[in-house]
């Protein structure tokens, strides 16, 4: 990566642990699409509803040669997202698949059909 992995928390403090563990996740989106040049993650921990536990949101913005990725994980109703890590987690499963798909259209592994004239 040319530009530093930046890891931005909002809404509580910043965790060494959860930090090093984005770090390993990125390091792991490299195998992917080795040409990422920069990574930016956000972990934002939504305010605090009395009938459920706190939801954490992930964002994690990709950018390499000719695109911008950007991966954002936040759902309302699900008590899976009350872990940060299983939030952080599903985040970077989407953005390997993303990786994975915008690396296979670079190497033109995918069909293209073509256009034809109908009628």
């Amino acid at each position: 990566m040319q530009i530093p992995l930046q890891v931005t928390f909002r809404g509580f403090p910043q965790s060494d642990a959860m930090e090093a563990k984005i770090k390993e996740k990125t390091e792991k989106l490299e195998r992917y699409y080795d040409k990422i040049t920069s990574c930016r993650v956000m972990v934002e921990r939504k305010h605090h509803n009395h009938n459920k536990g706190d939801l954490y949101h992930v964002r994690i913005d990709l950018t390499v040669p000719g695109k911008e990725i950007v991966i954002s994980r936040e759902h309302h109703d699900n008590h899976a997202y009350e872990d940060a890590y299983v939030a952080i987690r599903d985040a970077f499963q989407a953005a390997a698949r993303k990786l994975e798909e915008y690396a296979r259209i670079q190497r033109g592994d995918v069909k293209r059909h073509n256009k034809s004239a109908l009628g």
